[in-house]
């Protein structure tokens, strides 16, 4: 179940699947990181990063009282401060989810599930 927006000329539906799709691109945008990974990474230890197709699998929206809560599962090259690239993937969630929808977000958790050499 997603959000419903009631307009004068009828009602917009937005998935979740829509939300956490836009946020993980926004996630993938930033500088330093690697991917989005599976949710179930910490569970069945597979650490595999996601192909465009399934960015919503690393992202958890979350609708409480007309608000967003993102949870993104992330990983970062290594040499990068780990805080300045979550501060900058929070802001650009955040940005681009309430662009693109006009729903607002409450907040944004990333989850650090790794760090990777980068090529």
């Amino acid at each position: 179940m997603g959000k419903d927006i009631v307009t004068e000329l009828g009602v917009i539906s937005i998935s979740k699947d829509v939300i956490a799709t836009l946020a993980g691109i926004a996630t993938t945008e930033c500088v330093g990181v690697v991917g989005v990974v599976s949710q179930r990474v910490i569970t069945d230890g597979i650490n595999e990063l996601l192909g465009r197709e399934s960015l919503s699998k690393g992202v958890d929206v979350l609708l409480k009282d007309d608000h967003l809560i993102i949870r993104v599962n992330v990983v970062i090259g290594y040499g990068n401060r780990i805080n300045m690239i979550a501060e900058n993937v929070i802001a650009n969630v955040k940005y681009i989810v309430e662009k693109h929808t006009g729903l607002i977000v409450d907040h944004v958790e990333v989850h650090v599930q790794g760090v990777r050499l980068v090529d």
